[in-house]
């Protein structure tokens, strides 16, 4: 069976299409379809049609930023028309980060974007990144999956729902708390009850990213606010607050609690995530979290950090006030979340 269907791939860099060198994996400039054209599967009837964008320069995911966020969203934006979905290829390290960050940027997403790479380079024998190319592919051509996504080993996870939790195994990437999109099997499975989506705009759009100072603080026993206080009382629009279990921090720790509180009285929104991967927050259940409640600091509910993160880019860069984005982080906006409650 041929098929029809056209995919963009954007190749980013990424372990996937590097090459050893005196200084370890690295990528290759204009290397990459030379890889691809080695693979006799690519040139299969059966898979859709594609085309390669390359990114100049091609970087590790370490080096990737918002400018880079937006290089990628820009490219998706200028060939929306012109194919049935789109396949990006990233660094594993930061991947989950920069899916997240699209998530959002793409409004009114109506095809596939599927993310994916590898943790063995293409140029390896045992390489993951045939595999996880081939099938990120073929679901970008379907058509099934209607928003950013993340494909590795076996699974397709929500974008904004995924993280990196391992650096040396071949499935790399999880959903700890929502379930996979879908399962590759002999067949591709899609778990149809996990793509329901909040409503969203019917027309594409791309919106670009600003930069604005974000700071993320994790906690620990034994923390010392001292260390961290020019940084919490300095000019930032948000911190993500990484707190123990349900959204708790020490309240012993007065300077930790008067620091919170000052830091929302100037403005800057607090965001509570959880250290746990499953569950989130729901601030106020312990007493060790009313201090929270009470300095205006808000719940993640059960956002990953990395999603925590994009969302607040995004949403600043929409030109909210403070209040709005407030808001608008404990609201649902692409699946990123479960309601507070």
């Amino acid at each position: 069976m041929t098929s029809n269907k056209r995919v963009c791939i954007l190749y980013t860099g990424g372990t996937i299409g590097m090459v050893p060198t005196e200084f370890g994996y690295a990528p290759k400039k204009d290397y990459f379809n030379t890889l691809l054209n080695q693979i006799h599967q690519m040139k299969s009837p059966a898979l859709p049609s594609w085309d390669v964008v390359e990114f100049d320069p091609l970087l590790d995911s370490s080096n990737i930023a918002i400018d880079e966020w937006n290089n990628i969203g820009r490219a998706i934006a200028e060939r929306y028309e012109e194919y049935d979905g789109f396949v990006v290829l990233h660094g594993t390290d930061t991947m989950s980060y920069t899916a997240s960050a699209l998530s959002f940027m793409l409004e009114g997403l109506n095809k596939p974007v599927v993310f994916t790479g590898a943790q063995i380079p293409l140029c390896e024998l045992r390489s993951d990144g045939r595999d996880n190319l081939i099938n990120s592919i073929i679901i970008a051509g379907e058509g099934i999956i209607r928003e950013v996504c993340v494909y590795f080993g076996g699974k397709l996870l929500r974008a904004n729902r995924s993280t990196k939790i391992a650096s040396k195994e071949l499935q790399a990437f999880d959903s700890p708390d929502y379930p996979a999109l879908a399962e590759v099997r002999i067949d591709i499975c899609y778990n149809e009850s996990a793509m329901s989506l909040p409503s969203r705009p019917k027309t594409f759009h791309f919106t670009e990213l600003q930069s604005f100072p974000i700071g993320v603080l994790k906690l620990f026993p034994g923390f010392q606010f001292e260390l961290f206080e020019g940084m919490i009382n300095s000019n930032l629009k948000a911190v993500v607050l990484e707190a123990f279990g349900s959204g708790n921090i020490p309240t012993n720790n007065r300077a930790l609690v008067d620091g919170i509180r000052k830091s929302a009285e100037n403005g800057t929104i607090i965001t509570v995530t959880s250290q746990c991967q499953r569950g989130g927050t729901t601030l106020g259940t312990y007493a060790t979290s009313n201090d929270l409640v009470e300095s205006g600091a808000i719940s993640a509910s059960d956002m990953t950090t990395e999603a925590a993160i994009a969302k607040l880019y995004y949403l600043f860069s929409c030109g909210y006030d403070t209040d709005r984005v407030k808001l608008l982080m404990e609201t649902n906006l692409r699946g990123e979340m479960n309601d507070v409650v």
